[in-house]
């Protein structure tokens, strides 16, 4: 199974009980934290069926989603709301490394032509 689209999920599921929490503080952050989780995961998985250069766009939708999932928490945080952040942090840091490895790479497709003549 694609590793970025796995821990995608355990993200997801390290969330909810964080969303649930947020929601006693403000149900509006809280919705758009579970879209931008969700977006990471379908963003993902568009991504790993695609083929050429157009995988590199939905791992970078999925890496700004990610990002929105971060700045959630960071304001989280800055609220001190009381919500255990710890594990869904552990997830976001490696998606993120995951996210910026599939959108750097500077490996050739394996898609691409030889050049003529060759």
């Amino acid at each position: 199974m694609f590793i970025a689209y796995t821990n995608a999920l355990d993200l997801a599921r390290s969330l909810k009980p964080i969303i649930e929490g947020l929601r006693a503080y403000d149900a509006e952050l809280a919705n758009q934290l579970q879209r931008a989780a969700t977006s990471i995961v379908l963003n993902v998985a568009e991504g790993a069926e695609r083929r050429g250069r157009d995988p590199k766009r939905f791992f970078t939708m999925a890496h700004g989603s990610a990002s929105e999932v971060r700045a959630c928490l960071d304001l989280a945080e800055v609220w001190e709301w009381r919500v255990d952040m710890r594990v869904a942090r552990k997830l976001l840091d490696r998606e993120l490394a995951l996210l910026w490895g599939l959108t750097h790479s500077t490996a050739p497709s394996t898609n691409s032509r030889p050049p003529r003549g060759a």
